[in-house]
C-alpha cells in the first residue's frame, strides 16, 4: 500500500509539476495565445526596393493633390479692407486713449469705404468680418454663458455661470454672459453705381445650432441695459433662433485671429467694379489694440482661400520624391548585400542558427 501510495503521490506531484501553477492571488492572466503574444503577426521586411517604391507612390499621389488644392485656392477671389484706423477722426489716430474715448462717445461712427473688384467674383459672395487679437478661447470668456437659458424659455431666469453679465437692474439678462455681451455690432451696407446690394443674412449659422441650441421661444430681455454695455443690440421681437448674427458670434473661435460670416451677396461682381461700403464703426477693438477687417470672398470646391493644404501636400510629396531619388542613387552606387530573411524567424527549430 505504501508503494501504491507513493506511486499515486509521485504521479500527482509529476502532474502538478507539468501544469503551470497559478496562485489565486496572482494577477497573471489566464493562459491564451493572445496574452502570451503567440498569435501570428506580419512583420514586413523593409528592403531598399520596398522603401523606394513606397516613397515614390506617396509622391505620385500627394503632388497632384497638392497642385489641385493650390490651384483651387488661387481661384478664390478675396477683397480685404482693414478699416479700424481710417474710420476714426485723424486727431484720435495713434492715441489709444483718444481712440477709446471716440468709440465710446455718441459721435457719428459712419464711415465710407471703396473696394475695387480685381477679378470676376461669382455668386454667392461671402461677407466676413475679421478680428485680430480677440481671445474668444479664454477660459473665463468661453464659460460665461448658460446653455439652458439659450435653449428654453422655461430657464429664462437661470443666469448661473454668466457673471459678470448676469443681471441688469436686478433682473435676469437674456441672453446672459460675456460672449453675448460682447456681440459684434459693426454694420455694413453695399452699393454699386448707387444701386443697393442686398446682403442675405439667413442661413449663415449652423442648422444644428438654430434647431438645438437656441430656442424658438426664447426672446431677449434686458439685453445691453445697465452699467456693463458691451457690443450690439438684439431685436426683442425675434427669438434667439432667428437672430443668426448672435448664433454665429456665440460659436467661439479657437484662435485670436478669426473670421465670422456676416452675410452673402447673391449676385456677381465683375472686374474693375467699385463697391461703395457704408459701415458703422461701433465695435471697440481699440482698448486691446485689435484690428478689424471687412472681407469679401468667393469659395471653391475646397472652401475659402487657404494655401496651407496645397503647400502641405506638395511639401510631403516633394520630400518623399527627394528621398526616393536619394535612396535609389545610394542603392545603385553603393549597394549592400542583403541577408537571408528566413533567419529572422523567432520560432525556428533549435537546430537553426538562431536556436543555437
Amino acid at each position: 500500500m505504501s508503494g501504491n501510495g507513493t506511486s499515486r503521490s509521485g504521479g500527482a506531484g509529476s502532474a502538478d509539476s507539468s501544469a503551470p501553477r497559478r496562485n489565486s492571488n496572482s494577477k497573471r492572466p489566464k493562459y491564451s495565445r493572445f496574452t502570451q503574444q503567440e498569435l501570428p503577426a506580419c512583420k514586413p521586411i523593409l528592403t531598399p526596393k520596398w522603401v523606394i517604391s513606397a516613397f515614390t507612390v506617396i509622391s505620385i499621389i500627394f503632388i497632384p493633390i497638392g497642385v489641385a488644392a493650390l490651384l483651387a485656392s488661387r481661384d478664390v477671389v478675396e477683397i480685404i479692407d482693414q478699416y479700424e484706423t481710417d474710420c476714426i477722426p485723424v486727431v484720435s489716430r495713434g492715441n489709444q486713449d483718444a481712440e477709446i474715448e471716440f468709440i465710446k462717445s455718441n459721435a457719428s461712427k459712419t464711415c465710407h469705404r471703396k473696394l475695387t473688384v480685381t477679378k470676376h467674383m461669382k455668386k454667392p459672395i461671402y461677407v466676413y468680418y475679421q478680428l485680430d487679437k480677440f481671445y474668444q478661447n479664454h477660459r473665463r470668456y468661453v464659460k460665461s454663458r448658460n446653455d439652458a437659458q439659450l435653449k428654453s424659455n422655461d430657464s429664462w431666469d437661470d443666469t448661473s455661470g454668466c457673471d459678470p453679465e448676469a443681471t441688469a437692474n436686478g433682473s435676469p439678462i437674456v441672453p446672459c454672459g460675456l460672449i453675448a455681451w460682447s456681440l459684434f455690432n459693426d454694420t455694413y451696407d453695399f452699393s454699386v453705381n448707387n444701386k443697393q446690394l442686398n446682403v442675405n443674412t439667413h442661413g449663415i449659422s449652423w442648422k444644428s445650432d438654430r434647431d438645438h441650441k437656441f430656442g424658438s421661444d426664447v426672446f431677449p430681455k434686458n439685453f445691453q441695459k445697465g452699467t456693463l454695455i458691451g457690443g450690439g443690440s438684439l431685436d426683442a421681437n425675434k427669438s434667439l433662433s432667428e437672430q443668426e448674427n448672435l448664433i454665429v458670434w456665440m460659436r467661439t473661435a479657437a484662435l485670436p485671429t478669426f473670421r465670422k460670416l456676416y452675410g452673402k451677396i447673391e449676385q456677381d461682381l465683375y472686374e474693375n467694379m467699385t463697391v461703395q461700403v457704408t459701415l458703422e464703426n461701433n465695435y471697440n477693438t481699440y482698448s486691446f489694440s485689435g484690428k478689424k477687417k471687412l472681407v469679401l470672398s468667393t469659395s471653391g470646391w475646397l472652401g475659402g482661400k487657404n494655401d496651407f493644404l496645397g503647400i502641405a501636400y506638395l511639401t510631403v510629396g516633394g520630400l518623399c520624391f527627394f528621398l526616393a531619388i536619394v535612396f535609389t542613387v545610394v542603392y545603385l552606387v553603393k549597394p549592400r548585400r542583403l541577408g537571408d530573411p528566413s533567419y529572422l524567424s523567432w520560432n525556428r527549430n533549435p537546430g537553426g542558427r538562431l536556436g543555437t
